[in-house]
């Protein structure tokens, strides 16, 4: 079976430009993974999920961590254990990063014409769950994961 016939055809774009929080807002709207990123009609990259999430500085829990206990989150509500403040404002400045500060690159590509063990093959030595399709080195499509449990098990609809 080929690519093309599991692909999702002009998959939503982001622009390379654009603020990492529109970004999160087509993934999340649209119940996707990852966006083909773009500078005009050339795709130059990808943005996933994965690529936002490791912008949270989640830090290092450290051994001496204290947590309240139960009666205590109940008596104290819980922002006074947290800076709310300073949470918000790192997510503010997270959401004004432009994609192209965190798209993956280079791009890891597939031809419409390929077989689907071939994408598959691509994305597992690769550890990536999608590849943007391309037929004479523009966009067409994009070939995820599940698209291609699909194509194995037999589209029924």
């Amino acid at each position: 079976m080929k690519v093309s016939e599991i692909m999702t055809r002009n998959p939503i774009t982001v622009s390379a430009d654009s603020p990492v929080r529109e970004a999160a807002g087509l993934l999340r709207t649209h119940h996707i993974g990852g966006l083909p990123v773009m500078e005009g009609d050339r795709m130059v990259g990808i943005v996933t999920e994965s690529d936002i999430i490791a912008l949270l500085d989640t830090g290092e829990l450290s051994g001496d961590l204290w947590l309240p206990s139960p009666l205590e989150v109940i008596e104290v509500p819980v922002r006074e254990f947290i800076n709310w403040e300073k949470t918000k404002a790192a997510l503010a400045s997270i959401g004004d990063k432009r994609v192209r500060e965190i798209m993956s690159h280079p791009l890891i590509t597939i031809s419409e014409d390929a077989e689907i063990e071939d994408a598959a093959s691509l994305m597992l030595s690769h550890k990536i769950a999608r590849l943007p399709v391309v037929r004479d080195g523009r966009l067409t499509g994009i070939v995820a994961r599940a698209d291609i449990i699909r194509g194995v098990g037999g589209s029924s609809g």
